[in-house]
């Protein structure tokens, strides 16, 4: 170890590692989400997919670089606790001037935790509360812009607005566009409400880029009345741009942020000031789901567990097993007060699972990395987490040490789980299905087999198409969420059933013909989808291509040539090039609610 003027020289040498470390892994955070702009503009959608799925390693290979730099020049693991501490004092002075401290203190915590014993959450090292307010930010540029109409108009205003963005492609026709986004305030208003002297029109400085797409986001403030409002911005079949929409409802501006949907790319000087903005336009998302749809999805997780442990010392309800059909692979448990459901790999699975726990974890990071396309619940990833016992029924408990016994520790009064996965609570389909009305039913057997093709059109065959593997979201959106029997459609061969030789063979329990791994025979589906009469009539109506290894083949021939088609969390109904006939748009895939 180099020779440093005492204990508290080597914590200030650490401390000072750690900040460069978070720094580098921030620089190139930044670097790669700059670039979105540019992969944007040269609409380089093969990039974008790569950058996206890049981006999920970052953080895990800086925290790797930053362990394997104190091992080597500090021996890390033989330092004391006052060493520690001393180095999390000297940390903290490192931040006071610093634009992101709530992530470097996430850093120094992934860090500290790969370097010392899982015990971590009992002791002081690790900042279990943010130690350095991100209140009042300087950021350089500004985090949103102001813009006062009433200096310019509000028609050369919000055209100022999109020019400000300094797309290099240009504009199909963007005055017609700002006539649309005029027409459809008005309406939307329900006229044009007395201008106050405070009238200004607030935009995030950096296009949120995501998919096909670059979103401006702001709000327009207007006396004590606030208007959020999200614009995509997308390309014409020549190649130019144009804007789709103005959305302006809070729930589907909401709906944006869904966790179904991939990360956006956006380039943040301070990302805390970002969070406070859209937290004043969508008091209905938390600071974890926001963080996490900015890319920043370790610190999601910092602030998920933070809520969480607050909730636990602020409710009395216990852990139960989740309602509906347990799983095969997963054990599944939730705390009714809580609307999130935890995951556990089983020890083993039972027939005719044949799959091993590395390649089930395979599936959740593949999910992780893929376009969900509204389609798929991202999940959070944790390790060694300490629940208190308390709070687990003895039903629970019982499930836990019969099936999950690898990954799970009762410590005194304390439940640790090795391997975790936690997602946002849905109404289990088949749940939805029995109590639904008849129309609810309805719709949701269109969103059922709408939800399979999206995922078809996303290269993501689900596998076990059972309703229980769905949910309903608030919205009455169908999510698919047990993934490991996913395959991409690329990997799998759609297959007509060949034509029994006799009678008898037909009507035998088991197939004539061979079956290898991936075979996938869509006129099966029927057989354990469609017994219930009704369901039956509602999907041969609206999806009876499913059951036609056709519609997969032809799948699968777009996906091969490369064409990546257009998913949008908006309803089709509200583009221009549909309320106004004049935009060149694209072809949404499905409409969303």
């Amino acid at each position: 170890m180099a020779d440093y003027a005492g204990q508290g020289g080597v914590a200030a040498e650490i401390a000072r590692v750690l900040v460069e470390g978070f720094n580098r892994h921030y620089h190139l955070f930044r670097e790669l989400a700059a670039g979105a702009k540019a992969r944007f503009e040269a609409a380089d959608w093969v990039a974008v997919q790569g950058a996206n799925r890049d981006r999920i390693a970052f953080y895990d290979d800086r925290v790797l670089e930053t362990v394997e730099r104190l091992h080597r020049e500090f021996d890390a693991e033989t330092l004391d606790d006052g060493c520690w501490a001393q180095a999390k004092l000297y940390f903290i002075g490192l931040l006071v001037d610093h634009k992101q401290p709530e992530l470097a203190e996430t850093f120094f915590n992934s860090v500290f935790c790969k370097i010392l014993h899982r015990t971590y959450f009992h002791n002081d090292f690790i900042f279990v509360r943010p130690a350095v307010s991100t209140e009042y930010l300087h950021s350089d540029p500004p985090t949103y812009t102001s813009y006062y109409p009433q200096r310019n108009g509000l028609r050369r205003t919000l055209k100022q607005v999109v020019q400000d963005f300094g797309w290099q492609r240009p504009f199909a026709n963007l005055d017609r566009d700002i006539d649309y986004v005029m027409r459809t305030l008005k309406a939307q208003l329900g006229g044009w409400p007395h201008a106050e002297a405070n009238l200004q029109i607030q935009v995030l400085y950096s296009a949120f880029y995501r998919n096909k797409a670059a979103y401006i986001i702001g709000k327009g403030v207007n006396g004590n009345q606030e208007y959020p409002f999200a614009i995509p911005v997308l390309h014409d079949a020549e190649g130019k741009l144009y804007l789709d929409c103005i959305l302006m409802d809070i729930w589907r501006i909401s709906v944006l942020f869904s966790l179904s949907r991939a990360y956006f790319m956006v380039d943040m000087a301070v990302p805390s000031g970002y969070v406070q903005f859209l937290r004043g336009m969508l008091p209905n998302k938390s600071r974890a789901e926001l963080y996490t749809m900015l890319g920043l999805a370790k610190q999601g997780k910092t602030m998920f567990y933070r809520d969480l442990m607050t909730h636990l010392r602020h409710s009395q309800d216990d852990f139960i097993i989740a309602p509906g059909i347990k799983g095969m692979v997963m054990l599944v448990f939730t705390l009714p007060s809580y609307p999130y459901v935890f995951k556990i790999i089983k020890d083993s699975f039972a027939p005719p699972k044949d799959i091993d726990r590395a390649t089930v974890k395979a599936k959740y990071l593949l999910v992780k990395q893929h376009d969900r396309v509204g389609r798929m619940a991202d999940t959070l990833e944790f390790s060694d987490v300490a629940l208190p016992r308390a709070r687990f029924t003895d039903e629970l408990l019982q499930e836990l040490r019969q099936h999950a016994a690898l990954v799970t520790e009762e410590e005194g009064d304390t439940v640790v789980i090795k391997h975790l996965y936690i997602e946002r609570r849905l109404v289990p389909l088949n749940l939805y299905l029995n109590s639904a009305t008849s129309d609810q039913r309805e719709q949701a057997i269109i969103e059922y087999g709408n939800a399979i093709k999206d995922l078809a059109t996303a290269n993501i065959f689900p596998g076990d198409m059972l309703y229980k593997n769905f949910g309903v979201t608030r919205y009455s959106r169908v999510i698919f969420y047990d993934y490991d029997e996913i395959e991409y459609m690329t990997d799998c061969q759609f297959r007509d059933i060949p034509e029994a030789p006799t009678p008898e063979m037909e009507m035998a329990s088991e197939p004539w013909y061979p079956v290898a791994r991936n075979d996938v025979f869509p006129e099966e589906f029927g057989r354990f989808l469609l017994n219930n009469a009704e369901v039956r009539q509602v999907f041969l109506k609206h999806h009876r291509d499913l059951l036609d290894p056709a519609f997969w083949r032809e799948k699968q021939r777009r996906i091969r040539a490369g064409q990546i088609d257009d998913f949008f969390p908006y309803p089709a109904s509200l583009r221009f090039a549909n309320l106004f006939g004049g935009a060149s748009g694209t072809t949404v895939a499905h409409e969303s609610p």
